[in-house]
């Protein structure tokens, strides 16, 4: 990796992975509209980010073509600005109430005239598209910017970009600008159109408080020749302290965070409301039993806990909450295995349950002191049973709970009233959160779960000298949990102290705790002078944007005169400050002839049920998702309207797509190699590595005779040098479940058969590597029901299924699904997927673990090794014990193809066979290699 002159890349983690297919350029650059520039630049300021999207075409036709600009931005971000340049005149958006723009928007309704929205896409992101008339060779610059404050959880903040330019541009660059004042302590970044062949395209540099990361592929190297698609997300967490208080001031405000280091855990009693209504029937359910399954492995000793399953009826596990003893989690989840599916959804008597179950063990002195009490509800549906007016519902369920309990509502799927949830859970001090049916559901509920798991901190209060700051934003909280964070934002007064003082108060287990920070006011000031990586007021706009974020969350809580107080502000700073919030839209101007007007909104959730589950006057064709599009202007221009609830299913969630990146035809998958250290390791086709002496099918060298073996028709092996006579194969060659490549032996391989395998297999074990390989073998179906690796000293955990893969570190799960383009750079781990479906992980010095679906004969998950010279003496396992002294017997007198293979003292049988070698992937190639059963 190239650095650039802010440092070294050490500690910088590169991680790639897939989102979404590329459309065919050809359908980009028909009617001769062409990029000729996109660029993305992003400055991320004390965790504020503002980012500004350039796109520049130019009609290449002789007639008037139409350009249509397309981004997706995160959800959570605000449009602040949009112009077009077009031959020199700037076309600015408005931002206006939005009252005001949907005048203008109904009007050009009436006249029956389409008007350009933001539409929801998927789980993180929404689409901004405008179009315009292009004249013959004249040039247009669309220029969107948008504002976001970014979001600790699981330890980590998160910058998602989408590059996305649909055909080949002749100047494609990317520019990311990190700034903390607390040091920047991690940093990676995923991209989903990264290959070994542009790996040299980025460079990642950082010090102590600055990043900066660009993509930049270059025409001259041979980076540009194909079309890039996708997105590339930078995650990154700062140095945190015991204080866990950092105060940082730019221009007159002032921005807190808080999230101290080293507190401990407080014991929880948290009651798990499960929806099992029929409509949860099938995979839901399946998915919900899988994930309570593994949140009840997570109980700590010390928490208290119980179950709550609802239909038309309700049944609690316990008649009471219960430790998490291991006996107790054992039965708990032997219950929740076998919940089943049936009835209607009774909310409101499922809910007051809980409530009761809470009540009753604190009346009876049961619930520890200082503990945390939370109760989750997962549910699919409105309520059918019983109570079915939600208002009502929210109305007994805040009544019943009274400020004493925390609750976390989570809606499975799209069926489901989210508003009504949201407000539920605001009211009691939770929050609420859409889980997506898609096939990491399970991994959904089991990550919300690890976001408030390990509670640190209650009643949490900030306090400042009255005579120091104004317009401080909410400063009291109810909870603080392990790996988030609480931000605190203000305006300091004209006659401020020089030193800005804080104190913040909370409860922890058995104690009250305070926690007191200073800042210098002059030298904080000083601190955020460089051009490069600051925008102007940049503090200010983060005091703006997450004072209306705020408000308006407030909002749904709220009713009457309150209501109407809390929007009215929210409105005016959204005004003030060019902000599309959910309470303002942007008129975008456009040039005259083209007698039509583009209102961008921001979307929200309805409160009906329907499936297009987004307010919005106006959805845009799913088919063109590129940065920019066209199509000739003979005619009105029709727009198709599509569902972004099929959307989601169609393209499915960052980091899960559905369909493949580009692959050009004729050449080869390039991995990137693993035995160079420190350097960006340049394409290399791994698994070609260590094999070619014997790529020859259906014949091999015997490595300790020399002689060559052609496989008979009965399957024996014959002497070529005796020439013998060769029939054909009488049956299809399978592949076997494992091939091990020996060291010391690059011609010859071992193909494994298990034959019996009773519960996890250890397949191999090095504690000096920190590679720990299990898997489940299953006999009968002649395969491997799931494969794990742990990577002991970076704490990460890869689980392969034949459905996807889970990696797992600082308890963030991220699923893949498998023949996606996955290119990963961590400290002290490659790891690469290509669209076979290989998966390898490796670093120098390391032995290379590969994992494959493999569709052939045989089909199933396979496991590969390479660098096997690398084990230490102490490796151990099903699998690992051929990688100590291996002792090979001669062949016996009978038949040559046989012999012996004495490991750690046991023989075993080894047989000269041809096999099918799955190391390259589907259809194989045909290698003849000693079988030995197990």
């Amino acid at each position: 990796m190239k650095a650039s002159g802010l440092g070294c890349t050490c500690g910088i983690t590169l991680v790639l992975l897939s989102l979404l297919a590329v459309l065919h350029t050809t359908t980009a650059q028909k009617n001769d509209i062409s990029i000729y520039s996109f660029t993305v630049d992003s400055k991320v300021s004390s965790r504020f980010a503002h980012t500004v999207v350039t796109s520049r075409v130019v009609n290449r036709a002789e007639t008037v073509q139409e350009a249509t600009f397309q981004v997706e931005l995160p959800k959570r971000a605000f449009i602040t600005n949009f112009s077009m340049i077009i031959e020199g005149v700037t076309y600015p958006g408005n931002i206006k109430e939005k009252a005001a723009a949907q005048e203008q928007y109904s009007a050009a309704v009436a006249r029956g005239e389409s008007a350009g929205l933001v539409k929801a896409t998927g789980r993180k992101m929404e689409q901004f598209q405008v179009s315009v008339n292009v004249a013959p060779a004249a040039k247009v610059t669309f220029e969107l910017v948008y504002e976001e404050l970014l979001k600790r959880q699981l330890g980590v903040y998160e910058l998602l970009l989408k590059v996305q330019p649909q055909q080949l541009v002749k100047h494609l660059q990317m520019d990311i600008h990190i700034f903390e004042p607390q040091g920047i302590s991690f940093l990676e970044t995923e991209s989903t159109f990264m290959t070994s062949e542009l790996a040299n395209a980025l460079t990642i540099s950082q010090n102590k408080t600055k990043a900066h990361i660009q993509f930049k592929p270059q025409k001259t190297a041979g980076q540009l020749d194909k079309v890039l698609d996708g997105n590339f997300i930078v995650r990154y967490d700062v140095n945190r302290t015991l204080s866990g208080g950092s105060i940082q001031i730019e221009n007159g405000y002032f921005v807190h965070y808080f999230a101290p280091e080293g507190l401990p855990t407080i014991p929880k009693n948290v009651i798990f409301v499960i929806d099992k209504s029929g409509s949860m029937s099938g995979r839901k359910i399946q998915q919900t039993r899988e994930a309570l399954i593994k949140i009840l492995d997570d109980l700590k000793p010390n928490d208290q806990f119980n179950l709550i399953s609802f239909s038309g009826d309700v049944t609690h596990w316990k008649p009471m909450l219960v430790p998490a003893s291991p006996e107790n989690v054992d039965q708990a989840k032997r219950y929740a295995a076998n919940i089943e599916a049936h009835g209607g959804t009774n909310i409101n008597d499922a809910m007051l349950t809980a409530v009761r179950l809470l009540q009753s063990a604190n009346q009876k002195e049961l619930l520890s002191d200082g503990s945390v009490s939370l109760i989750i509800l997962l549910t699919d549906g409105d309520p059918t049973v019983g109570e079915t007016s939600p208002a009502r519902i929210q109305e007994n369920v805040q009544k019943a709970i009274d400020g004493q309990y925390s609750l976390f509502c989570l809606g499975f799927g799209f069926d489901v009233s989210y508003v009504f949830l949201e407000k539920l859970a605001l009211d009691n001090g939770g929050l609420a959160r859409r889980i997506y049916e898609d096939s990491d559901s399970a991994l959904q509920l089991q990550d919300f779960y690890q976001e408030v798991a390990n509670p640190l901190l209650t009643a949490v209060t900030f306090e400042y000298p009255d005579n120091a700051v104004d317009k401080v934003s909410q400063d009291n909280f109810r909870l603080l949990f392990k790996g988030s964070e609480i931000v605190v934002v203000g305006k300091l007064r004209d006659q401020s102290p020089d030193v800005l003082s804080a104190k913040v108060k909370g409860q922890l287990h058995m104690q009250n705790i305070t926690f007191q920070t200073e800042s210098s006011v002059a030298e904080q000031e000083k601190e955020f002078q460089s051009p490069k990586y600051i925008f102007h007021s940049f503090m200010e706009r983060l005091w703006a944007y997450l004072t209306i974020q705020q408000l308006l969350e407030q909002m749904v809580s709220a009713s009457g005169a309150e209501k109407q107080a809390l929007e009215t502000r929210a409105l005016n700073l959204s005004l003030s400050y060019s902000f599309v919030t959910p309470l303002t839209s942007m008129v975008v101007t456009k040039p005259e002839g083209e007698q039509r007007s583009e209102v961008a909104e921001k979307p929200v959730e309805t409160r009906n049920k329907h499936k297009n589950f987004y307010t919005s006057h106006h959805s845009f064709s799913r088919f063109p998702v590129g940065d920019t599009m066209h199509r000739k202007t003979a005619g009105p221009s029709r727009r198709i309207p599509s569902d972004p609830w099929i959307d989601s299913r169609l393209r499915g969630p960052p980091g899960a797509p559905l369909y493949p990146l580009y692959h050009t035809p004729g050449e080869p998958d390039m991995m990137l190699a693993p035995s160079i250290p420190g350097e960006v390791l340049q394409g290399e086709d791994l698994r070609a590595r260590d094999v070619a002496p014997a790529r020859v099918p259906a014949v091999a060298s015997d490595p300790v005779t020399g002689r060559l073996w052609e496989r008979k028709a009965s399957g024996n092996s014959t002497d070529l040098s005796q020439r013998a006579k060769v029939t054909s194969s009488p049956a299809p060659i399978q592949a076997p479940p494992v091939i091990l490549m020996l060291p010391g032996q690059s011609v010859n391989r071992l193909c494994v058969d298990i034959k019996h395998s009773q519960g996890p297999m250890k397949l191999l074990s090095d504690p000096d590597q920190g590679i720990e390989v299990t898997g489940q073998y299953e006999t009968e179906k002649a395969q491997f029901s799931w494969i794990e690796v742990t990577l002991k000293n970076l704490q990460l955990q890869v689980r392969a299924s034949p459905e996807h893969v889970v990696v797992t570190q600082n308890r963030r799960n991220s699923a893949y699904k498998w023949k996606e383009t996955l290119f990963s750079m961590m400290p002290g781990l490659n790891m690469t997927m290509d669209k076979t479906g290989l998966l390898l992980l490796s670093s120098a010095d390391k032995v290379t673990v590969g994992l494959l679906p493999w569709d052939g004969p045989g089909e199933g998950l396979r496991i590969l090794l390479r660098d096997t010279d690398r084990f230490s003496s102490h490796v151990n396992g099903t699998l690992g014990q051929f990688y100590q002294d291996v002792l090979w017997g001669p062949p016996t007198e009978a038949d040559d193809s046989k012999r012996t293979l004495r490991v750690q003292g046991r023989d075993y049988s080894a047989t000269r066979l041809v096999k099918l070698d799955y190391q390259e992937g589907s259809p194989g190639t045909e290698i003849s290699c000693w079988s030995v059963e197990l």
